[in-house]
């Protein structure tokens, strides 16, 4: 190995290595400057300090313990001290930083000293640590005991919500091998609307006028799609469609749908206590819910037995109700849909389930996240009836990638098959008529 070239790798090691000790000091002195500040002060007294005197006694406390130690801090250094202490305490720690920023779509946290974000798509490592594994504890206690949730080994994963809104999952050792490892899902202050997804090229403008008079005429449908393929935001557009006069119950597990009108009941499941009891699940809410005179039910996700509530509850007069799953296809949909139904402990056959799935569902809508991090509704798919002991699906519109470019950006189209949906009649019924263009074969570059 040439001099030169030893002489790179060592300096580079050097200074990854001082990089490093800065950090490791950065972080000793926040975790004194907070530990001294609320050793010092009544908790009482500290919650009810406005922000700005707040901030004085952290840096009067900091100039103190710098003064003390006789290190030298830039002033940069100072600030960031100063705004990553104020953060422990009204906010979220290391994390408060992320959430803060708009741009971040979702926080990752694999243990202390590494936490990746999701900007436009795609995964970025960050320069946010935390202290060590009890520092993260602390911010997820933070997080969950609003809620009356906990975590500890006995109950090791735990999902919750932040105020705004915001999905937060925590898994803790011994699950975690790692550390503690926590996932927030973060969703925009303003509600996504039709118009954004046109102009994300998740939908086309056609394909938001068909979907807004199925929902309006209360056709029962299905969000479908992988992980992070954004069902939530899709579905959040779509409950955007139904009438202001309507009432609607909202049943998740942790309550993240932003549903615009007035006359809306959101419920949320509950984890049992500390004594294994008062457990409350997304199928007891669902029956719940059919005696709350609603006009509409939207359950966030069905992932197990409550599927089977669900179709009856589309069965039975509750039209216009709406859901998620997670699925690959518009065909696995309607494998996991009686899947999840037989969870149920039922003795029905599998013909009777389809049966139960088309008289219930009349479309599904599929939505996929693609590599370059756009997300596409990929199927809007029609459930028209059974060939025997088959259901039959129709497409309606799809979307079509042919590959991707120079950038890695998927190059694809929108595309109507021409095919008029069987329930286009019923639709006129009820005084919703759909334009002809809307089922003209065309494509459309997305």
């Amino acid at each position: 190995m040439a001099t030169s070239e030893a002489s790179l790798i060592w300096g580079g090691r050097y200074l990854q290595e001082a990089k490093q000790q800065k950090v490791e000091q950065l972080l000793q002195l926040k975790d004194e400057i907070h530990e001294t500040l609320v050793d010092n002060t009544d908790l009482g007294i500290l919650q009810n300090l406005a922000d700005e005197q707040l901030l004085d006694r952290i840096r009067a406390i900091t100039a103190q313990i710098i003064e003390r130690r006789r290190i030298v801090v830039t002033s940069n250094m100072r600030e960031q001290l100063h705004s990553q202490v104020m953060a422990e305490l009204r906010g979220y720690g290391p994390v408060q930083a992320l959430l803060d920023d708009p741009t971040i779509t979702e926080i990752m946290v694999n243990g202390p000293r590494q936490v990746y974000v999701e900007r436009a798509g795609k995964l970025q490592k960050t320069a946010v640590v935390f202290s060590d594994d009890a520092h993260v504890r602390r911010i997820v206690e933070k997080i969950i005991a609003p809620l009356g949730r906990w975590i500890d080994e006995s109950s090791p994963m735990v999902d919750a919500r932040l105020p705004d809104g915001s999905r937060v999952n925590a898994i803790i050792p011994p699950l975690s091998i790692n550390g503690p490892c926590v996932t927030i899902r973060k969703f925009a202050e303003e509600p996504l609307t039709p118009r954004d997804l046109i102009s994300f090229g998740t939908l086309t403008e056609q394909m938001a006028q068909f979907l807004q008079a199925c929902v309006e005429a209360q056709l029962n449908l299905i969000v479908s799609g992988g992980t992070g393929s954004g069902k939530t935001s899709t579905l959040n557009v779509l409950s955007s469609f139904i009438p202001l006069d309507e009432r609607i119950v909202t049943i998740e597990d942790a309550a993240e749908l932003q549903l615009r009108q007035e006359h809306v009941v959101a419920l949320e499941t509950r984890p049992p206590n500390l004594e294994a009891t008062g457990e409350v699940t997304v199928r007891q809410l669902v029956r719940n819910a059919l005696r709350m005179r609603p006009d509409r039910i939207i359950v966030g996700e069905v992932r197990g037995e409550e599927a089977l509530d669900m179709l009856q509850a589309m069965n039975t007069g509750h039209d216009g109700s709406m859901t998620t799953a997670h699925t690959n296809s518009p065909r696995d949909t309607l494998s996991r849909l009686e899947t999840m139904a037989l969870m149920a402990g039922t003795e029905l056959p599998s013909r009777a389930i389809r049966e139960q799935i088309v008289g219930a569902l009349h479309l599904i809508v599929h939505q996929s996240r693609f590599r370059d991090g756009s997300r596409k509704i990929t199927h809007i798919t029609e459930v028209q009836g059974m060939e025997g002991d088959t259901i039959i699906l129709q497409d309606i519109y799809r979307y079509e990638q042919h590959g991707v470019d120079e950038q890695s950006k998927v190059i694809g189209e929108h595309v109507c098959t021409g095919l008029r949906p069987q329930f286009a009649d019923a639709l006129l019924t009820q005084g919703i008529e759909l334009p002809p263009e809307l089922f003209s074969a065309w494509t459309q570059e997305a």
